[in-house]
């Protein structure tokens, strides 16, 4: 198309863009209306009130943008990754107001009606007086988008400290958006608006998932939902049960509860929780044992589960590249990152064990360390022990698995294993070559595929150049957060850089309303970029700057 090539007045480039954004800003609205009910069922007639006029303000900038532009042509590759990347900041934006709302219309008194029976929060001052609720941090902007956008990245940061003094309302809105977010927003309206042949795949690749199931990018699509959630409906139940035996105080609705928010968020391997302090909370190795797997099922990709599903046959599990690495890592870092909470603890040195957030025994060390290790590889964030009491070596180590993530094709954020494996065979490839004559011919295998020269240099070059400027990006969030939180060592700085990038959610003390605006807005790209994996941002960048034809 040509630069003089116009829909309604507008080149023709942005009315394909600002139509499909408008297409997302349709879908949050709905899920905006959703929870409306869910407030007032729940009594909360101000969280009711913020979220119906966020959802009819959201459904009529979506309507003007789908109705105005309805005549622009299908999305090629390179409007699908500026689609992609405006439409994750947007749909933040206007997921942002809900929180703004009702943390300014809510009067104080009523935010205190929110708190659970015998809470002893620190009080905020909110209009000349004071209030125990953490939704009162959402009066400020930043402090709303942050939360917005870590939901919908899957993050799980979050500047509500205490989340069962939020209404019902916004507990559940941040585990939907955590639970769309995690499978993804486009992926989502893909599925309900899209047709076939309607250019739906170019935004499906855009949002980084290369897999297909069905030979139609929908039906592709609508089978990942469906094993979202049947995957659901099963942890919910077995999340119930290992409550209700962990926790025979609670009720039988706050069991259930916990237990649907708790595997959405562990499903989507977003993090987010309605319980203090995380899985902390709870101090309960049957809680913990029973997310294990439910994390590790959102780090596998999903066409491995459509395999085991549909031919009843778990051998994808080890024969599937991704997957079997998946739990390998999970395996051997369980193991180092136990040896090396036990070195320091056992440490002639430093033998005070309630530094490091457990205590000297073998066993409670291994499942914490087991614990934390699944919930950062698997991009989770789910904490079960105060990390940021732990020792460098060990944060370290949790980083690492941060930046890698797990399989492509699924929820994670990261890297992706594929590309660090990627990235290892092209190294092995690369010096095997030193040692070849120049006329021979060297291939090398990925999988089940056998790659030649050229085929091994393209796959070998896109894996090297994104995790490069993963780590760029990583490393400068790490100097500029280090700058603005100079009580915290480099270690705390580079983890808490490489969660919010990686989409993780494991903090270890910086992230909170008291943070620095600059430390909070990066934090805010990080999450954005990460979710994204750099590339359709850099489109996006571009595109505003010179525009989209070459």
């Amino acid at each position: 198309m040509t630069r003089d090539e116009r829909v309604a007045g507008v080149p023709t480039d942005l009315a394909i863009i600002v139509r499909d954004v408008g297409a997302l800003v349709l879908m949050q609205a709905a899920l905006m209306a959703v929870t409306t009910g869910v407030a007032v069922v729940f009594d909360e007639w101000y969280a009711a009130l913020s979220f119906f006029a966020a959802a009819a303000v959201t459904a009529v900038v979506g309507w003007i943008a789908r109705k105005r532009f309805a005549a622009a042509p299908v999305p090629k590759m390179k409007h699908g990754m500026v689609i992609a990347a405006s439409g994750w900041f947007v749909t933040a934006i206007f997921g942002a107001v809900p929180f703004f709302l009702a943390a300014t219309l809510t009067p104080p008194g009523v935010m205190d009606t929110y708190v659970p029976a015998g809470a002893s929060y620190r009080p905020i001052p909110v209009d000349g007086t004071t209030t125990l609720s953490s939704l009162a941090y959402f009066q400020h902007p930043l402090h709303a988008l942050f939360e917005s956008m870590s939901g919908w990245t899957g993050s799980g940061l979050t500047m509500a400290i205490h989340e069962p003094s939020l209404p019902r309302a916004f507990q559940w809105w941040r585990s939907l958006i955590q639970y769309v977010g995690g499978v993804g927003v486009i992926v989502l309206t893909t599925a309900i608006l899209a047709r076939p042949g309607s250019g739906s795949y170019a935004l499906y690749r855009a949002e980084t998932r290369e897999e297909r199931i069905h030979p139609s990018i929908v039906h592709t699509v609508q089978t990942v939902w469906r094993i979202f959630v049947l995957y659901t409906a099963l942890a919910v139940v077995v999340l119930f049960v290992a409550i209700r035996l962990s926790e025979p105080r609670l009720s039988l609705f706050e069991t259930g509860w916990q237990a649907l928010n708790h595997a959405m968020t562990a499903l989507s391997t977003g993090g987010f929780s309605v319980t203090d302090n995380s899985i902390t909370s709870y101090d309960s190795p049957l809680i913990e044992t029973v997310l294990l797997p439910i994390m590790t099922l959102g780090a596998i990709a999903f066409p491995v589960h459509y395999v085991m599903l549909h031919d009843r046959d778990p051998s994808p599990l080890w024969s599937d590249l991704q997957t079997r690495w998946l739990l390998l890592l999970l395996a051997g870092g369980s193991v180092l990152l136990t040896l090396q909470n036990e070195l320091v603890l056992t440490a002639a040195f430093e033998p005070t064990a309630a530094y490091f957030g457990f205590d000297t025994a073998s066993a409670t060390a291994t499942r914490d360390s087991a614990f934390q290790f699944v919930s950062a590889l698997s991009c989770t964030g789910f904490q079960s022990s105060p990390v940021g009491d732990w020792g460098a070596g060990g944060k370290l180590i949790l980083s690492g698995a941060m930046v890698l993530g797990g399989a492509a094709g699924s929820t994670v954020g990261g890297i992706k294993i594929i590309r660090g494996y990627t990235i290892g065979r092209g190294i092995r490839w690369q010096f095997s070559r030193v040692f070849l004559p120049s006329s021979a011919v060297v291939s090398t295998h990925l999988g089940d595929r056998t790659l030649g020269r050229d085929e091994m240099f393209e796959e070998f070059s896109e894996a090297a150049i994104v995790s490069m400027l993963w780590l760029v990006l990583l490393l400068a969030g790490s100097v500029v957060l280090v700058n603005v939180a100079p009580e915290f060592g480099y270690a705390d700085v580079l983890f808490e850089v490489a969660s919010a990038q990686g989409n993780v959610g494991l903090s270890t003390g910086i992230t909170g309303p008291s943070m620095s605006p600059i430390g909070e807005a990066m934090l805010v790209l990080n999450m954005w970029i990460g979710r994204l994996e750099i590339i359709p941002v850099l489109v996006f960048v571009r595109s505003w700057l010179f525009g989209l034809e070459p």
